[in-house]
C-alpha cells in the first residue's frame, strides 16, 4: 500500500510539472484559454442597425422583439442625401450610442503631415467595450463618447472585426468617430485587416454565430450583410490597405521585401488591393508579381514575414526607403506587449485584448502605440505611457 501511495505522490508531482511547463510554453507562444460564454452576446433583439441601399433611398432595418416574443423588423426607408439620427444598442451593459447615417462614402487620401499625435491599435476582434474603454483611458473621447484628441491621428490598424458578438457595434462606433473627428479637425484612419477584407468576400468561418441569426432575420444570405448594397459595406470597401502619416506607415501585416524591386507606389498598392477586396484569392499561372500584393501569405494584409521569416536590416531599410517612410507600424501577428523591431524600425501593436463576452486565462489587457513629437511610447488600458 507504501508503494501505491508513494507511486501515485510521483505521478502527480511528475504531471503537475509537466503541466506546469505546458503552461509556460503556452504562455511563451502567446497562447491564452478563453472561459465562460456571457448568453447576452448571443442577443440579437435591438440589434442593429443595418443599412442597405434600396434604389434612391437608404432601408434602415433594426431587429426587435426577443427569441419568447418573435421578432420582426423595425425598417425605415430615407432618401439618398438626407442624414437620419439613430441608435447602437450594446447588450452586455444594456446601453445605446446615438449616430447619424449618411450615404456620402469617399475614400480617403494615402498620405498625412502635420506635427499631429498619432495613436494606434489594431485586431480588437469586435471587442466594442476595450475599444471604447481604452479610448476613453487614452483622452481620445470622453466618457460621454465625445472627441476629445483634437487635430490627432487615431490609426485602427484592421481586424476590428470577427470572434466577438460586437461586430456591429464596433463598425458604427468606428463610422461614429470619424464624423466627431473631423468635426474637431482630427482624423480616425481604419486601415483594413484580413478579417475586414475576409467579411468584404463572404468568408465568415471566423465571425460569431450569432451574425447567422441576424442574416435570416433580415431576410439576406449572410454575405450580404457587407455586400455591394450594404451601407457598412461600402464603407469597408473605401478604406485603404496601407497609409503614410508624418512619416510612419501603417499597414496592417506588413510588406514583403521584394516589394522593394517592384514599380509599385502607394497609390498602386492601395488601388490594386481594393480593386479585390470583394474577390477570394487563390494563386494563379500569370499572376506575376501581384503575389506580393493579393496573396494572402505575402500580401500588405496578410504578411507576417518581420516576425517568421529571417529577414535583414537592409532588407526592412530598403522597403522603407522604397515607400518614403522612417518607420513601418504594424498588428496582426499577437504579441504580448507593443514592440519595436529592427532597430525601431518596425513597430508591432497586436496584443490581445480584453474580449467583451467572455474571460481569459491569463487575463487580457490593452495597449496601443502613442507616436508624440518624433517619440514612440507603450500607452496601456490605464492611460499610462512608458517610452519604447
Amino acid at each position: 500500500m507504501q508503494l501505491i501511495l508513494t507511486n501515485l505522490k510521483h505521478f502527480f508531482a511528475t504531471l503537475t510539472l509537466l503541466l506546469a511547463v505546458a503552461f509556460a510554453v503556452a504562455l511563451y507562444f502567446g497562447v491564452d484559454v478563453d472561459y465562460g460564454d456571457d448568453e447576452r452576446s448571443y442577443k440579437v433583439g435591438d440589434e442593429g442597425p443595418h443599412v442597405f441601399f434600396q434604389g434612391d433611398q437608404l432601408q434602415v432595418n433594426h431587429i426587435r422583439g426577443s427569441r419568447e416574443q418573435g421578432f420582426y423588423l423595425q425598417q425605415q426607408l430615407v432618401p439618398l442625401g438626407q442624414r437620419l439620427k439613430t441608435e447602437v444598442y450594446f447588450p452586455l451593459e444594456n446601453t445605446s450610442f446615438s449616430l447619424d447615417i449618411h450615404d456620402d462614402i469617399k475614400t480617403p487620401a494615402i498620405e498625412y503631415q502635420d506635427d499631429e499625435p498619432i495613436l494606434v491599435l489594431s485586431d480588437i476582434e469586435s471587442a466594442y467595450k476595450s475599444l471604447r474603454d481604452f479610448l476613453i483611458a487614452a483622452k481620445v473621447i470622453d466618457t460621454e463618447l465625445n472627441w476629445t484628441f483634437g487635430k490627432g491621428h487615431l490609426v485602427l490598424l484592421g481586424d476590428f472585426v470577427d470572434r466577438d458578438s460586437s461586430t456591429t457595434q464596433v463598425l458604427w462606433f468606428i463610422y461614429r468617430l470619424e464624423q466627431l473627428a473631423q468635426q474637431q479637425g482630427g482624423t480616425v484612419h481604419y486601415i483594413l485587416g484580413n478579417h475586414e477584407i475576409k467579411n468584404l468576400q463572404g468568408n465568415f468561418q471566423s465571425a460569431a454565430k450569432k451574425y447567422q441569426y441576424v442574416a435570416t432575420l433580415l431576410g439576406k444570405q449572410q454575405f450580404e450583410l457587407y455586400g455591394e448594397q450594404s451601407l457598412l459595406g461600402r464603407w469597408l470597401a473605401s478604406k485603404n490597405t496601407a497609409e503614410l502619416i508624418n512619416g510612419h506607415l501603417f499597414v496592417h501585416g506588413g510588406l514583403h521585401p521584394k516589394l522593394a524591386e517592384l514599380n509599385y507606389n502607394l497609390h498602386d498598392l492601395n488601388q490594386i488591393v481594393r480593386s479585390q477586396y470583394r474577390i477570394g484569392y487563390f494563386p494563379k499561372p500569370d499572376q506575376g508579381d501581384l503575389e506580393y500584393l493579393l496573396s494572402t501569405r505575402y500580401g500588405p494584409s496578410w504578411y507576417r514575414g518581420y516576425f517568421e521569416d529571417d529577414l535583414s536590416q537592409q532588407q526592412i531599410d530598403a522597403t522603407l526607403a522604397k515607400f518614403k517612410a522612417q518607420t513601418v507600424v504594424v498588428g496582426h501577428t499577437p504579441q504580448w506587449r507593443v514592440k519595436s523591431l529592427y532597430q525601431g524600425k518596425v513597430l508591432a501593436v497586436n496584443v490581445r485584448h480584453p474580449r467583451d463576452y467572455r474571460g481569459s486565462i491569463p487575463p487580457r489587457s490593452s495597449e496601443g502605440l502613442l507616436i508624440r513629437q518624433g517619440q514612440y511610447f507603450r500607452l496601456n488600458d490605464s492611460g499610462e505611457q512608458s517610452l519604447l
